[in-house]
């Protein structure tokens, strides 16, 4: 059975910061809701109220409701109208698809002088003969009966046909009754509660309070498992067997991890805008970073070990980014004397490959005497002679470089 609790309400009154004492409107529709109760005594103040689509039997506990303006029942167990005569300023009430087939119980909203609205369609009083005539006659403040405006002459009508209609409204309403208790037993000696779920939403069932409480149970139960399933499906697997952490991207939200710098990772986070910083919750470790984002994770491992304490988490101020800068815990500067020593050879370096591009070597040439003689390459000698010998004479009286004396 769910009930309402101070915290359904407090949750349901977030447009007035939590309060409920000063609460003027109330939502309280879909929550299988099975009875009226605390509301007279926690929101005095309330002037709309909203429970449709619940599965109350009866009205109740609104009797402290001094201001109480529209109240809506719709799609409820409701079988009777009454304790609704203390609500003094109530205009419009809307119980649409109950199960009300005592229509005599209208007329104990006759002191409810500020009633202008009335709506009970769908419930098994309205397919009585007369019932319109019937609801006119007996509460001559309405203006509208199911959502259709009263003109003046349908109001005289009813009054005329007031006499005539009473004893056939009562013989329809006995007899909705004994149908009533019929079907109770029925329902009672029914085995549809052993049926399986595939096999009860497959058979046909009466339509009665018992049957609209029993499917709701259903769909609560099957609503319950799939919540479980859900659960385990969303279970996100962050550490491998031997212990070592994975990437993960369950948000599936965009992030940038720039490594180039040799000093610290930079990881950037492409939070929404406009979402709460308290929806977000960084877990930083020496070798990765857990993110949970609206109850998703991201984790991302680093190559290398980091520095926790020197390490930095901000949320930009224009884009909503979230930016966690991290020092390597490896990374070792170079003293300032080697390092001025390493530019200036990194300068003159250069320098000299500077020089080089712009110097041109050139490979010199002679110019070539013509007027050379080369017929003095060997030079005439005795010793050469000597060691070659005499040269014999040629034929014909002459050789070549020689002339004849």
């Amino acid at each position: 059975m769910v009930r309402i609790t101070e915290e359904l309400v407090r949750k349901r009154s977030e447009h007035n910061e939590g309060l409920i004492g000063t609460l003027e409107e109330l939502t309280l529709h879909q929550e299988d809701i099975e009875k009226i109760e605390h509301l007279n005594n926690w929101c005095k103040d309330l002037q709309i109220l909203y429970l449709q689509a619940n599965l109350i039997s009866k009205l109740e506990n609104l009797n402290k409701l001094k201001k109480l303006q529209y109240l809506n029942l719709a799609i409820n167990n409701i079988e009777k109208i009454e304790n609704l005569e203390r609500c003094e300023s109530l205009d419009k009430l809307d119980l649409t698809l109950n199960f009300i087939g005592d229509l005599e119980s209208v007329c104990t909203l006759k002191n409810n002088i500020l009633l202008r609205s009335l709506s009970l369609t769908g419930n098994p009083c309205a397919d009585y003969k007369g019932y319109r005539d019937y609801v006119i006659a007996k509460l001559p403040q309405l203006e509208r009966l199911d959502s259709k405006d009263i003109s003046r002459s349908e109001r005289i009508k009813a009054q005329q046909n007031l006499p005539k209609i009473e004893g056939k409204i009562r013989e329809q309403q006995v007899k909705y009754e004994r149908f009533r208790e019929e079907q109770k037993i029925r329902l009672s000696q029914s085995t549809s509660a052993e049926l399986e779920d595939e096999q009860y939403w497959k058979s046909s069932s009466e339509h009665a309070p018992e049957t609209r409480i029993e499917m709701s149970q259903r769909s609560r139960r099957a609503r319950k498992q799939n919540d479980t399933v859900e659960t385990k499906r969303k279970e996100v697997k962050l550490f491998t067997k031997e212990g070592r952490p994975l990437n993960i991207n369950q948000a599936k939200i965009p992030f940038t991890f720039n490594d180039d710098n040799p000093e610290e990772y930079l990881l950037t986070i492409h939070v929404y805008k406009h979402l709460d910083t308290e929806l977000i919750d960084v877990d930083l470790q020496p070798i990765y970073v857990k993110i949970s984002i609206k109850e998703k994770i991201f984790q991302i491992v680093f190559p290398d070990e980091i520095l926790i304490d020197k390490s930095t988490c901000q949320r930009s101020t224009t884009t909503g980014h979230l930016v966690i800068k991290m020092p390597r815990a490896n990374y070792k500067p170079r003293p300032s004397s080697l390092l001025l020593k390493y530019k200036e050879d990194n300068e003159c370096g250069k320098q000299s490959n500077t020089e080089k591009k712009q110097t041109r070597e050139y490979l010199e040439v002679q110019e070539v005497d013509s007027s050379m003689d080369f017929s003095k390459i060997v030079e005439n000698n005795e010793a050469f002679i000597s060691s070659i010998g005499e040269v014999p004479p040629l034929e014909y009286g002459y050789n070549m470089g020689f002339q004849e004396e």
